[in-house]
């Protein structure tokens, strides 16, 4: 007498729910991992052509700097080399003294609500942002593109006796990131 061994069908071993549950497993933990390394593998700078770099904000502001005694050499080299280079940012905008639709000037931090997990904010969290000849231009709630010429300096705010800056951007172009 022979036992016939009856083999699962892939139906029976998985259901809708195991596969769906399983999918929205590998995205949860899958896109923050591909953020990460897709950050790790490019420095932080991917080059769009016509010397045109977009910057990952948060990775350029993730260096150890000493806030009241910072020199231009603690600022790493990778990011003192976009020194007058055109630059894609991408961030919220921190204007707490602004009033209104229009600004002509804000800091660009990564986020504004997350930036400063591990601490008081950091000079190097914000990029000062002005436009050229102080003309406004729309303020948007929420993530910004940005599109303008970096200047990596730092200097001293002589009153408070520390750094006062360390990015700022001339600003060319703003816009809402979907």
């Amino acid at each position: 007498m022979e036992i016939a061994v009856i083999k699962p069908t892939f139906s029976d071993r998985f259901n809708l729910r195991i596969l769906v549950f399983a999918g929205l497993l590998l995205v949860l933990i899958g896109y923050p991992v591909y953020v990460y390394l897709d950050g790790v593998m490019s420095g932080g700078v991917k080059d769009l052509g016509n010397g045109v770099k977009f910057v990952d904000l948060k990775f350029m502001s993730s260096f150890v700097f000493d806030q009241a005694n910072g020199k231009q050499e603690d600022v790493p080299a990778q990011w003192r080399e976009l020194n007058g280079k055109k630059v894609v940012l991408e961030g919220e905008i921190w204007a707490p003294y602004a009033a209104g639709n229009e600004i002509s000037s804000f800091q660009l931090c990564y986020s504004v609500a997350q930036c400063c997990f591990s601490g008081p904010p950091q000079v190097q969290h914000f990029v000062n942002t002005a436009t050229k000849d102080g003309a406004p231009v729309p303020y948007f709630g929420g993530k910004v593109r940005v599109v303008g010429t970096l200047k990596v300096e730092v200097k001293r705010d002589a009153e408070a006796n520390k750094v006062g800056s360390v990015f700022e951007l001339e600003l060319e172009n703003i816009s809402p990131v979907d």
